[in-house]
């Protein structure tokens, strides 16, 4: 059997079973030709796994009739060698705890479309879709690097600088597309839309706006657009960026699913590694709990998304959320996890929950340290929430992620995951941020990564980071077994608030960080000594 419309009526789905769509799949590709209600960048696995799977809940139900249009902004072969192919539809994998494996067709996504100004087919399709008075939403899962506009030096990166030259007919950058597009609706009537960030990343919706905004102003300084654009997109009743909160691990896909999927007569599983080096089959494997929160503003109407297990709630209660989860119960151990695990030679996140050292790690991070400066979202209990991530879904071992996938862009997630905890130490009466250790031992754990070696003393491959070569550069010299030979060369990116929130000399917390990563360095073997160290 092949994932294909066609094939949508064999018997042999029922056999290897598979849930197919309870939905007519062609009906759902005609209403959204006839009027688009809901766009998304991003087309990667997070979109396909669980943000599909809610209109696909909402088709089910009777309470949509339009499907998704997925778009990518970045790597096209997703849409060339993973959507059109398989008619748009994704064969969806739940991992379960026990091990059992649950399937389904998710056939939701109405058409998968590049939005590539080169491309003039593909994106004079997305304007007249942004024309349609009837589209309500566009969200992005494009992760936290998307919304950059700026290095650390806070210049436009040289993507954005061509793309403020240029002007909204020639944009190449994530932002400068969207605001591109959002001028194209301007143009045809200025209908409202709400415009969605899914993002993993804290005030992810003031993130959006304020990099759409930037493009928009600066050309408005070049003369490429009016300033009744940047006022109407300014104007949160006609454009709306409604903050959200998003939680669900879809790691890349695991050959014991695709072999499974095999073995059931599902054909032309594999998965493929695109031009732009994404990891990605037409299946999705994914852990079953999930959650998001996303702020109810939408003022030209929206899909009926609490129908489908979506909490619509204000933006403080988005807020409580997301920062529970970033800060404290999640993410900050995920990134903990990652740059040992690697240094330590490990290849999976659950193996990894069986080493003590690194199961009190986390816990430190989160129950000890964590903990005190949290905020009850009232929605979700934050002790629930940690309680379910570290005893049942980071030691999943049917969850086939990676420290080595987790630990891309690291340093754009740094600020936020331990930044905002810091932060929290520094402004208490009752705390003392020189009494946190696991943070700062994560923080000197990920200097100690980004030198490319791994603990044995053996080199080891570094995973993406925009600030990568620039770190490195600053921590050229600095060699293991020489302890002495990082002096004066961590201050000044321990001083740097970009990568961590604030200035980490100023507050007192280099001097920890700086002893940690010397002991890191102190030989082969050094980064298990000093893990036991502090985690006894």
């Amino acid at each position: 059997m092949k994932l294909c419309k066609a094939s949508l009526n064999d018997a042999g789905w029922k056999q290897a079973g598979v849930k197919l769509p309870g939905f007519d799949v062609d009906k759902m590709v005609s209403k959204t030709e006839e009027n688009p209600v809901w766009v998304h960048f991003g087309a990667g696995n997070i979109f396909r796994g669980f943000i599909a799977v809610l209109q696909q809940r909402l088709l089910e139900q009777g309470l949509a009739e339009s499907g998704i249009i997925a778009s990518d902004t970045f790597d096209y072969d997703i849409i060339d060698k993973i959507y059109t192919p398989f008619d748009n539809m994704t064969m969806m994998v739940s991992l379960n705890p026990d091990g059992s494996m649950d399937r389904e067709i998710i056939a939701s996504v109405a058409k998968g479309v590049k939005a590539n100004m080169e491309d003039p087919g593909e994106y004079e399709y997305l304007k007249k879709v942004f024309r349609n008075p009837s589209l309500q939403m566009l969200s992005f899962t494009i992760t936290e690097k998307g919304y950059a506009l700026a290095n650390l030096q806070g210049e436009f990166l040289p993507v954005v600088k061509a793309d403020i030259e240029a002007g909204p007919q020639k944009s190449h950058h994530a932002m400068s597309i969207v605001a591109a597009l959002l001028l194209e609706r301007f143009e045809a009537g200025a209908a409202p839309i709400a415009v969605v960030s899914m993002d993993n990343c804290s005030h992810n919706g003031e993130k959006l706006k304020s990099s759409v905004v930037t493009v928009a102003e600066e050309w408005l300084k070049k003369g490429h657009v009016s300033k009744e654009f940047v006022a109407w997109l300014e104007d949160e009743a006609k454009v709306s960026f409604p903050w959200s909160m998003i939680d669900k691990i879809t790691p890349r896909p695991a050959e014991v699913v695709e072999k499974a999927l095999e073995a059931d007569g599902i054909e032309d599983m594999a998965p493929i590694i695109t031009s732009r080096n994404t990891y990605i089959a037409p299946f999705v494997n994914a852990e079953v709990p999930q959650y998001l929160v996303v702020e109810d503003r939408f003022p030209n109407g929206r899909p009926a998304l609490e129908k489908a297990g979506v909490y619509m709630t204000d933006r403080d209660t988005v807020n409580m959320t997301e920062r529970m989860k970033v800060t404290t119960c999640l993410n900050p151990l995920h990134t903990a996890l990652a740059v040992y695990g690697c240094l330590l030679g490990y290849t999976s996140i659950a193996s990894e929950m069986t080493d003590e050292d690194l199961k009190k790690l986390v816990e430190t991070i989160g129950y000890k340290e964590g903990m005190p400066v949290v905020t009850d979202p009232g929605i979700l209990s934050p002790m629930d929430f940690i309680h379910e991530v570290i005893d049942r879904r980071l030691p999943n071992p049917f969850i086939p992620d990676m420290p080595q996938r987790i630990a891309t862009d690291t340093s754009q997630k740094i600020p936020i995951r331990f930044g905002e905890t810091i932060k929290s130490y520094v402004a208490s009466n009752e705390l003392n941020v020189e009494d946190l250790t696991a943070i700062p031992l994560a923080l000197a754990g990920w200097l100690r990564y980004l030198m490319a070696v791994d603990d044995e003393g053996k080199e080891m491959s570094v995973s993406s980071d925009p600030m990568l070569e620039e770190l490195q550069k600053q921590m050229a010299g600095i060699t293991l077994g020489n302890p002495d030979s990082c002096e004066g060369k961590l201050a000044p990116i321990l001083s740097n608030p970009v990568l961590f929130g604030l200035n980490l000399v100023e507050i007192g917390l280099s001097h920890k960080i700086e002893d940690m990563f010397r002991q890191l360095i102190a030989g082969p073997g050094a980064v298990r000594n000093t893990l036991h160290q502090y985690m006894k």
